[in-house]
């Protein structure tokens, strides 16, 4: 059986300033998650074996299973000699309605993806979260970048995580969850944001990578108007964030840092000539 421990020690030989030394590296753990629906395997992803419960709800969410945490009824989480399996019980209806999704995937050609079965679904729509009221302002950006770079004990120990956080105005981080994936980081984060009754319109997703389409998409799902990163997006990133009314913000290195869509929800006079 596998223990859900997220890091051990292995021994190593580092070589610093010409000299030789063998001691001791806390290296993060990975192992084979799968998600299971029904008793039948839905997908299989490699992640840090903590915070599983979390995972499950924001996987489930993110990838269009459910809406709501009211649709899953239970969730076991068996582990095994070789990873984990995470057997999710869903209410009748919202299972009706993934069975019937598995028969109409039936037979297309993979595109390479996890979990996605055709290229429509990889650049599929995204919830519009133009409608949010909140507003954030430069200190908040960086007060956010800053608490999430302090609340990351797995990564301080290893440097070797990803990290994804919740912020809140006034409040600050309200959650934080770390996995060697950046999608599995944040997949955690929104399941955490779900099962504590928090709504994705009263703050801003704030994470350690960059910000590919994937991203831009869990964050929307999630409900939130402001995705914060402290590296850069990708062309495709951009433009669904646009779409999705979402501010999208990234490079953010102590209090510098560039706002790529959306720049109305920073308060007046934290930034200036920006479109």
């Amino acid at each position: 059986m596998i223990e859900q421990q997220t890091r051990i020690a292995v021994r190593r030989t580092a070589r610093s300033g010409g000299v030789v030394t063998i001691g001791e590296r806390i290296v993060p753990e990975e192992v084979p998650i799968a998600f299971s629906y029904g008793g039948t395997t839905h997908a299989v992803m490699m992640g840090t074996p903590g915070d599983i419960e979390d995972f499950a709800v924001g996987f489930s969410l993110t990838e269009g299973i459910i809406t709501t945490l009211r649709q899953i009824a239970s969730i076991d989480v068996v582990e095994g000699e070789q990873g984990i399996d995470v057997q999710v019980t869903l209410v009748d209806e919202v299972f009706d309605a993934l069975r019937a999704r598995r028969r109409s995937m039936a037979g297309p050609v993979g595109c390479g993806l996890c979990g996605i079965e055709s290229i429509e679904q990889a650049v599929r729509e995204v919830p519009d979260v133009s409608a949010a009221a909140m507003t954030i302002s430069a200190a908040d950006i960086v007060e956010a970048v800053s608490l999430l770079n302090g609340a990351q004990p797995l990564h301080r120990e290893t440097r070797a995580v990803h990290g994804a956080g919740f912020y809140v105005r006034g409040t600050g981080l309200v959650a934080v969850r770390e996995d060697v994936g950046r999608h599995n980081a944040l997949d955690k984060l929104c399941g955490a944001a779900v099962r504590l009754g928090m709504t994705g319109g009263e703050g801003a997703v704030v994470v350690t990578s960059r910000l590919s389409v994937e991203m831009v998409q869990k964050a929307a799902i999630l409900g939130s108007p402001v995705l914060i990163a402290i590296s850069a997006p990708t062309a495709l990133a951009i433009r669904t964030a646009e779409d999705a009314g979402m501010t999208l913000i990234a490079l953010v290195r102590g209090e510098d840092f560039e706002v790529f869509t959306h720049s109305h929800r920073i308060q007046p006079g934290s930034i200036s000539d920006v479109a």
